[in-house]
């Protein structure tokens, strides 16, 4: 099993970017109008995570 990777659920982002700012791996990017995560890049740091004022972001393993 593999380690927890960043999934946004774009139902309840706000577009607020903050987790595009602090992302280390630059995984985190726009589409669209929402946040949107490149699972190549990310490295389950789960700062996106703990950042998102919303808990639009969580862990999914895959």
């Amino acid at each position: 099993m593999g380690k927890p990777k960043a999934k946004v659920d774009r139902e309840k982002c706000l577009a607020c970017g903050g987790c595009i700012s602090v992302c280390p791996q630059d995984a985190l990017s726009w589409y669209g109008s929402k946040a949107l995560v490149d699972d190549e890049k990310c490295i389950s740091c789960a700062i996106c995570i703990r950042i998102c004022p919303v808990g639009a972001i969580s862990g999914e393993v895959y």
